[in-house]
Formats: structure tokens, C-alpha cells, sequence
């Protein structure tokens, strides 16, 4: 079957203009941005919704502006005291300005992984365990603010970095442990004094009383009977004041 020439000259016009229909109208969604380079300069961002393009003459790149979360892998730390840890955290940034993380650096989401593991090394080799350990949020904010830094000239807004795990060598746990235990046996030995002391206290001052009254240790010798008896008890101590008995000794001692 042979078609007329009209017939190809309007099958290959139909092609010609759906092909460019299909590059020239683009939708971008309500967090894209569309950076378009025509004949190789920039013009200004397009979109978010329906954007008409020039095909061939322009080329567009498509941005997105959505908070990005990027884990860094884990790395191998030497901190300030020599001790080697392993460590892995977590960045969370976005794109602030599409032309600046287009045209200012080849890919920002590479480039800023690579910022954060060298960051992470370096401020974390500058820190000892202990404030590794103990001072993890001043640890984040130093990270945000190094990172954001560097990347600010991309039109990249790092806004949080988290320390995620801190692997230590099995001997160091041991260490810890060991340490941890020693601190609360001190703390019970504090206590265990503490106790004693205030113990020692109102037993001094009870003694103060007794000196200035005498009738108070009648009175004690009668509670402590009072509590005997209601145990039941089948046998009963009673306490005799020395004084009573000391006539009689000193007698039997002449």
C-alpha cells in the first residue's frame, strides 16, 4: 500500500508537533523548582504548576526544596584522648536557593555528604569520651553550624545534625563499667557517712536532753517495756540503771 506524499508530509508534521508539545510543556510539582539554562545562561526559576519550554534551545533541571535526611556513614574517630570510636549521625538540609545548588556546585547532595564526614572526624577527634558521651547536643550544634557554613554557598541550609550511635571498643565498655560501679560505691559510702554523722548528731543532742532531765530515761526504760511486752515475749530484760546497783558494788569492792 503506497500513501501520498500529503499523507507523510501531515503524519510527520503530527510528530514533529507532538514531540514538540511533550518538550516543551513540563509540570512541576508544589515543591519543585525548575532552573532552566537556554543556550546555556541562566533565566529565572520556573514553576511550581505548568511550564512551557523552548525545546532544544532550552534545557531545565528540576530541584526539589523538600527537607532532605541523609545518613553519614559511620566513621572511624580518634578522639582527643586517644580513645578509637566509631560514630554515624544524621543531617538534615534543604535547597534554599536552586540556581546557587545547580550552577555553584556539580551535585550538592554528594558534596554535602562528603562535608559531613569530614566535619563529623574533625570535631569529634578535638573532643575527649567523656564529652562525647556526656555533652551531645553542644557536640550537634558545633556539627550544624561547621556544615551549614561550608554548604551556605550552595544555597544549602543544613538545619540539624544528630550524633546517632558511638560504638565503643569492648575493652572501653569494661573500663565504663568498672568506673560507673566505683562511683556508686563511693556515693553509698557518702551516704552510708551521712547517715552516720546525722545519727550521731541527734544522739548527741538526745544526751544534752537526758543530762538536763533525768526523768527522760525513766520514761525511755518505761517505753522500751512498753514495746517488749507487746512481742510477747517469753522472756523480759529489764533495764537497772547503774546508779541503783553502784552502792552495792562499791560496798562489795571495800
Amino acid at each position: 500500500m503506497i500513501f501520498p506524499p500529503e499523507f507523510l508530509s501531515l503524519v510527520f508534521a503530527v510528530v514533529v508537533v507532538l514531540y514538540f508539545l511533550a518538550s516543551a510543556i513540563k509540570i512541576l510539582k508544589e515543591y519543585e523548582r525548575g532552573v532552566v539554562f537556554r543556550l546555556g545562561r541562566i533565566i529565572p526559576v520556573k514553576g511550581p504548576g505548568l511550564v512551557i519550554i523552548w525545546p532544544v534551545i532550552d534545557k531545565i533541571v528540576r530541584v526539589s526544596l523538600r527537607t532532605i535526611t541523609m545518613d553519614v556513614p559511620s566513621q572511624d574517630i580518634i578522639t582527643k584522648d586517644n580513645v578509637t570510636v566509631k560514630v554515624n549521625a544524621v543531617v538534615y538540609f534543604r535547597v534554599m536557593d536552586p540556581i546557587k545548588a545547580v550552577t555553584a556546585i556539580e551535585d550538592f547532595y554528594f558534596g554535602t555528604s562528603q562535608i559531613a564526614q569530614t566535619t563529623l572526624r574533625s570535631v569529634l577527634g578535638q573532643s575527649q569520651l567523656d564529652e562525647l558521651l556526656s555533652k551531645r547536643d553542644a557536640i550537634n550544634a558545633e556539627l550544624q553550624r561547621i556544615i551549614d557554613f561550608q554548604t551556605e554557598p550552595w544555597g544549602v541550609k543544613v538545619t540539624a545534625v544528630e550524633v546517632k550511635n558511638v560504638d565503643l571498643p569492648v575493652e572501653m565498655q569494661r573500663a565504663i563499667a568498672r568506673q560507673a560501679e566505683a562511683e556508686r560505691e563511693r556515693r553509698a559510702k557518702v551516704i552510708h557517712a551521712e547517715g552516720e554523722f546525722q545519727a550521731a548528731q541527734k544522739l548527741s543532742d538526745a544526751a544534752k536532753i537526758i543530762a538536763a532531765q533525768p526523768a527522760t530515761l525513766q520514761l525511755r526504760f518505761l517505753q522500751t517495756l512498753t514495746e517488749i511486752s507487746s512481742e510477747k515475749n517469753s522472756t523480759v530484760i529489764f533495764p537497772v540503771p547503774i546508779e541503783l546497783i553502784k552502792p552495792f558494788i562499791d560496798k562489795s569492792g571495800s
